[in-house]
């Protein structure tokens, strides 16, 4: 599981990381990928700079973030392409219950990161459409370091939705995969589910600590 802290902690921190970027795609009102995920990351940054005690994360904080990236992360996408084929031999409410996990287990991770939010920039460019998917490249920028960020979304019923991010060429969902998959091989999908429940446990009593 240590690549999975690694994966969310290096994604996620960066997702959420920045107040300025390059002027929004299209016209006011639309919501293209490209302003969907500036959209977001304008709230969390909005919250991140209105806490009282800026050395931590508290419940609410937590709480208006969960809030502000309802609708726009596909959980059940990105929970049934890490899981890979065991998510086609689980019922529904199973299904319900890993996506459930999965998102408890993202928002737990990075949570506790955003509380070192220092006003990085980031710098995004136009969106790249093909049928119902669509890239959006950025770049983060955190003194003389540059980094690639890269967030994939897809068409839904309810707009467009990020269903993986890749830090430098790497996908989080691929990392999600392999190790899940790590998991499966030395016991079974029970097995996954009671490891995934132990790391939001363990990361909630470090919450409270």
């Amino acid at each position: 599981m240590k690549r999975i802290q690694f994966a969310i902690v290096s994604c996620l921190a960066l997702v959420f990381a920045s107040p300025l970027w390059a002027a929004s795609e299209g016209t006011a009102g639309e919501e293209g990928p490209r302003a969907v995920i500036e959209s977001t990351v304008n709230d969390i940054v909005h919250i991140l700079e209105a806490r009282k005690d800026t050395s931590k994360m508290s419940a609410a904080d937590r709480e208006a973030i969960r809030h502000a990236i309802q609708g726009r992360f596909d959980y059940t996408a990105m929970a049934s392409r890490s899981l890979g084929k065991p998510w086609r031999k689980i019922d529904s409410d199973e299904r319900a219950h890993f996506t459930e996990l999965f998102r408890e287990l993202l928002e737990r991770s990075y949570g506790n990161r955003l509380s070192g939010y220092k006003g990085q920039k980031i710098v995004f460019a136009n969106a790249e459409e093909k049928g119902d998917k669509a890239r959006v490249k950025s770049t983060v920028i955190d003194g003389t370091r540059e980094t690639p960020v890269e967030y994939r979304l897809h068409q839904t019923p309810t707009g467009w939705q990020v269903y993986d991010i890749r830090i430098e060429g790497t996908s989080m969902v691929r990392t999600f995969y392999q190790d899940f998959q790590s998991t499966l091989d030395n016991g079974n999908y029970q097995t996954l589910v009671k490891t995934l429940q132990d790391k939001i446990a363990d990361l909630k009593g470090k919450e409270q600590s």
